[in-house]
């Protein structure tokens, strides 16, 4: 929104919190721990049981279960990692924190999702993981990303932060797929802790380093410790950890979006079908249309974190920015996720030529997309009018 338009009604995204909300973090606050409490272990066991996944660590966002991710599974300097440019700069960024370098491979140009073409063009010596993000909700191609992976003795690391609750082969992802997986409970997500996040690992151990991490490194099974304890208050501190706690009231906040992420995801996909029969309605069904809506595919069932939209700006002549604040003065959110990671000048410069290699679906992808209001209180009248809104707008600047 800018400086001058009104409040939006319809943002491009928004937490969606009831009175169970209110009276699990109430309870949570009149209980002995605020932190470190039983809370967590319980939230951490309901999300592993929903999930259908072997282990699961919760922390304060979903950058730092990026950093634990990388840092638990050993990752650090001297090795590489390989993502995609079409993310959030936390991808990177958390493996920048334990030494690695970045390797950017392109995207499909229609989902924005990695390429494993393009992947299995950059594995190299050095190259120890791959990283794949869900973008928007809807999961990569994990049959062939996991293979790459496998063939070359690779850890496979799922960016899952904007897919909590999508399948794959009618499998839910971040479930056991990979050797981790990561969560992000921000405000906009499927579920939210206000801020917070979460690890899933295939391996007890890897689990078990991530929340000594969490915890300053601290040691607590007296059988690891250097020596026989001397009393009660001994520990260890056995390796540098980061303080990632997530605080018991923002874990019962959690277990409470938790028992209606089924709802929610219900509410997403309603309002994502509502979107393509206004879409199609307003713009047609055709290739060449002026709005196209996400691409549908067989074998996966996306979250819907983002309702992405193609345009042909270029095409059309119509600059995005413009579009963007004639759609904020009618109430109406917009983003775009994202600007390629090669185009941030940080990003830029810490992967030096490699950044300017070419990535025709990433440019492709970036071109032409924008996301439009999702969140399961956006009702039909909002997805109708945020359509119409659009499709005015697009006229009117097009003239």
């Amino acid at each position: 929104m800018t400086a001058g338009n009104p409040p939006l009604t319809w943002p491009y995204g928004r937490q969606t919190i009831g009175e169970a909300d209110v009276a699990a973090v109430v309870e949570a606050l009149h209980a002995d721990l605020l932190t470190c409490g039983p809370q967590v272990a319980a939230f951490e066991g309901e999300l592993a049981a929903w999930l259908g996944a072997p282990h699961v660590t919760v922390c304060s966002n979903g950058t730092a279960a990026l950093h634990l991710a990388y840092a638990a599974l050993g990752l650090g300097a001297g090795d590489e990692l390989i993502t995609t440019p079409i993310t959030f700069s936390a991808t990177a960024s958390a493996a920048y924190q334990v030494g690695l370098t970045v390797r950017f491979a392109d995207v499909d140009p229609i989902t924005g999702n990695l390429d494993p073409a393009s992947v299995a063009r950059l594995i190299g010596p050095r190259t120890r993981a791959i990283v794949p993000v869900h973008l928007a909700g809807l999961p990569v191609d994990l049959d062939a990303i996991t293979a790459l992976a496998r063939d070359a003795g690779l850890l496979l690391i799922e960016d899952a932060c904007h897919a909590l609750g999508a399948t794959y082969h009618g499998r839910r992802v971040a479930s056991g797929y990979a050797d981790a997986a990561v969560l992000s409970f921000h405000p906009v997500k499927h579920i939210t802790t206000g801020e917070g996040g979460a690890v899933v690992f295939a391996d007890a151990a890897h689990q078990r380093r991530a929340q000594r991490l969490r915890h300053h490194g601290i040691e607590r099974d007296p059988a690891a410790w250097s020596q026989p304890s001397p009393g009660p208050w001994y520990h260890e501190v056995v390796e540098q950890g980061f303080n990632y706690r997530l605080p018991d009231l923002l874990c019962a906040l959690g277990r409470a979006q938790l028992a209606r992420l089924a709802d929610f995801l219900g509410a997403r996909a309603a309002i994502a079908a509502t979107y393509r029969a206004a879409i199609a309605d307003r713009f047609g069904a055709a290739a060449d249309a002026a709005v196209r809506p996400p691409a549908l595919f067989d074998d996966r069932m996306s979250a819907y974190h983002l309702f992405a939209v193609a345009i042909d700006f270029a095409g059309r002549r119509l600059d995005r920015g413009r579009l963007m604040n004639a759609l904020a003065a009618r109430g109406v959110g917009t983003q775009v996720h994202y600007i390629p990671l090669t185009l941030q000048p940080f990003h830029r410069q810490r992967a030096g030529a490699h950044a300017a290699e070419p990535r025709p679906g990433a440019d492709a992808y970036y071109a032409r997309t924008l996301s439009l209001p999702m969140y399961p209180g956006l009702d039909d009248r909002g997805v109708h009018a945020v359509v119409d809104a659009l499709a005015t707008c697009i006229t009117e600047l097009s003239r």
